[in-house]
């Protein structure tokens, strides 16, 4: 790398002779260099008062990369760049950050910010800057959804690895502290990395200003060409597809009420453990995890078609009809509701309005006198299997005409399925498997993607977050001519998901573990393959009707892996037996198999759980097991978790790096990051519950009768 002060701008000179522009639609012009930048940092504390300042920058312009010690270098630099590019806010430049709200933290004070020319998903987290004078940063690491090892791994036609180690962070370093050769290097490869990157992105695409934003917004991209003009490029209408999904668009809009209500009915994955068997060490457990749940039943099940109405119910009779040939939400009022079956519970507390005399089971509803709520037909198929009730009073009922979703919808889903399935493994080919891999996975999301949200600024240094106008959004999603989704189907995704998974929830009966959203843990596996059976032939069929129905092929269904096995989609699939395995609740448990402990906490890194676990047993697997208790605590040093501490008010402080150098620091705002500890604990509520279910309090006759 080049210091600054010693950097030649007449490299930036031949660039700008030689740069490629680009002129959008919006009439600004942007320069096709590829830069990238990054900072290293140190947090400290004195007297009590946490601040955090950075100590080197790295800018790398296309294969030439600079570094500076101060943000009046960078400042500096900056401006050069600027007066020699000729930038403003209609001719820009792109540089890409890893990571774009950390350096944001940083840097916001010593720039001006060009006014709605910051795009945050949330506060603090912008994925677009643009400053007064031209420059515009945009996130890679939200566009790659991989960090930088990973997308290291995944270049295409570059070789760089993410090098590791040469930073011991808990040291203070400033502008003063000597860094090595290694270190520097260490400093460099990141901005080497994200220029790679980007490169390997205009290929694809065709130029800089036409890469996403997001990751989300390539699947949107991908999907919206597959279903408007069948894959080929946007301006041409091949066969009047366009014509005929736009048409089909027009015919689904809703209401401000009816988003609201979609709103209240839709939840995400079912991830629960059977508290019968909470805090127990349980021999060979079986795992079965589903083949791509989510896109199993995009392709499987129909979806709400047309605008919504309000069917007139005037019995149980006329409510069965509905539900058995419509999609339908609704709202629900129960009386006097009981479990009918002992190992789980299925309504979540949190979509509820209970009584005071509920009892809760970890997040779920054990009980209740009153439980009002806003549920789906296919919700309310499950709840009969696991709840029974002396009343329920549904209201506000909306239903839709069901159909498949549109054919060139489920044709893109199934073309990522299969990609994903014949590339993994090929190493040549993992780029592209990891690319079908996550686009597979975006392809639900981007569908219950809030049309309503609160938009978060920046303006005066300072964030801010503004309410929306409901109804003059809703108005603008459904006139929207770019629109590919409705946002109903979204919603009943997730129920068609549930109640598939709940199947093998109640079939499992008492031997049923735990589950998490496309997976089961349960004891005698061998027991259950009938079920596992008769569960992927109804997949199997369902797919035969979708194929039947749109004349598609069923081998792209069920293609081969490069081993030769055939990953029909949908299927349960076993992932092995676990020799161990103990479970502590929701995305807490631990398993033992193949010789190998593996360890999944919220909160806690899988790697760095398992490496504490294994040093205070002394690799006693047994011990290690005990210790996984509702009582462990992680020391800081070993949890890999860094607790975020944001610093907006300027500071001043003398500090000692590490080579006894003292330097006063200033550091206009910032983010202090401490490692802290990890302490495994479980609620005073589901204590109670648990107590209540060894003790025999919650009574069987309520529970089976």
């Amino acid at each position: 790398m080049i210091n600054v002060n010693e950097f030649d701008y007449e490299i930036v000179k031949r660039a700008f002779n030689h740069a490629k522009t680009i002129r959008t639609n919006k009439k600004v012009t942007y320069y096709e260099i590829v830069t990238s930048f990054d900072i290293e940092t140190t947090s400290a504390m004195q007297k009590g008062q946490k601040f955090a300042f950075m100590y080197i920058w790295q800018f790398a312009f296309e294969n030439v990369l600079v570094y500076g010690r101060t943000w009046e270098e960078y400042q500096h630099f900056i401006s050069k760049l600027v007066e020699i590019l000729q930038l403003n806010e209609q001719k820009r430049l792109i540089v890409y950050v890893h990571n774009l709200g950390y350096e944001f933290q940083f840097m916001r004070k010593y720039f001006e910010w060009s006014e709605n020319g910051v795009f945050a998903v949330d506060t603090r987290e912008p994925v677009k800057a643009l400053t007064t004078n031209g420059i515009e940063y945009k996130d890679s690491y939200i566009l790659a959804g991989l960090n930088l090892d990973h997308v290291a791994k995944n270049l295409q036609h570059h070789k760089i690895k993410k090098l590791v180690g040469n930073l011991d962070y808990n040291q203070i370093r400033t502008w003063k502290t000597h860094l090595t050769d290694d270190e520097l290097a260490y400093c460099a490869n990141d901005v080497k990395i994200v220029v790679a990157y980007i490169h390997e992105q205009i290929e694809e695409y065709g130029d800089i200003t036409k890469i996403p934003l997001t990751n989300t917004g390539r699947v949107r991209r991908y999907t919206r060409q597959q279903v408007y003009f069948n894959g080929q490029k946007q301006h041409r209408k091949t066969g009047g597809q366009y014509e005929k999904y736009r048409k089909l668009m027009n015919t689904l809009t809703l209401s401000p009420f009816e988003y609201e209500q979609l709103k209240r009915a839709f939840q995400g994955g079912f991830t629960h453990a059977n508290a019968n068997k909470q805090g127990k060490v349980i021999d060979n457990v079986t795992s079965y995890d589903f083949t791509s749940s989510y896109p199993t039943v995009m392709v499987t099940e129909q979806f709400p078609m047309g605008r919504g109405f309000h069917p007139k119910i005037k019995n149980r009779k006329d409510f069965n009809f509905y539900r058995d040939h419509y999609c339908m939400i609704f709202d629900i009022k129960f009386t006097n509701l009981f479990p009918k079956i002992k190992q789980e519970h299925y309504l979540s507390s949190s979509k509820c309005e209970c009584s005071k005399d509920m009892v809760e089971d970890n997040g779920r509803i054990f009980s209740a006198s009153t439980v009002e709520t806003t549920i789906t037909n296919v919700d309310f198929e499950i709840i009969e299997r696991a709840y029974e009730w002396d009343k329920a009073e549904v209201s506000n009922v909306i239903a839709y005409r069901k159909e498949y979703l549109p054919k060139n919808l489920i044709k893109a889903i199934i073309h990522l399925y299969k990609n994903k399935t014949k590339l993994k493994g090929v190493p040549e080919k993992r780029p592209e498997y990891m690319r079908s891999k996550g686009m597979l996975n975006s392809m639900y999301g981007m569908s219950v993607t809030n049309i309503v949200h609160e938009e978060n600024n920046y303006l005066n240094d300072d964030w801010t977050t503004s309410e929306p106008n409901l109804k003059k959004e809703i108005v603008k999603y459904n006139h929207s001519k770019t629109r590919f989704l409705f946002y109903p189907w979204g919603v009943f995704v997730t129920a068609y998901a549930r109640r598939n998974l709940w199947t093998g929830i109640i079939s499992a009966g008492n031997d049923y573990c735990y589950s998490d959203t496309d997976s089961i843990k349960i004891e005698n596996g061998e027991k259950h393959l009938p079920y596992i059976k008769r569960y992927n032939q109804v997949v199997k069929n369902k797919v035969k009707d979708v194929c039947k129905k749109y004349d598609l092929d069923i081998e792209d269904f069920e293609p081969f892996t490069i081993k030769g096995k055939q990953k029909p989609i949908g299927y349960w699939d076993s992932e092995g037996v676990y020799d161990k395995f103990k479970t502590l609740g929701a995305k807490r448990y631990l398993v033992f198999q193949n010789g190998k402990l593996m360890l999944t906490c919220a909160g806690l890194s899988k790697s760095k759980g398992v490496d504490y676990l294994l040093k205070v047993s002394n690799n006693n697997i047994d011990k290690a097991f005990q210790i996984f208790n509702d009582e462990m605590t992680v020391p800081s040093q070993y949890t890999g978790k860094l607790t975020h501490t944001y610093i907006d008010e300027p500071v001043k402080a003398l500090v000692t790096d590490i080579d006894g150098n003292q330097v006063e620091v200033n550091p206009l705002s910032g983010i202090h990051l401490a490692p802290t500890e990890f302490t495994l604990s479980i609620s005073k509520l589901y204590n109670q519950f648990l107590l209540a279910l060894i003790h025999g309090e919650l009574l069987i006759k309520d529970v089976q009768k």
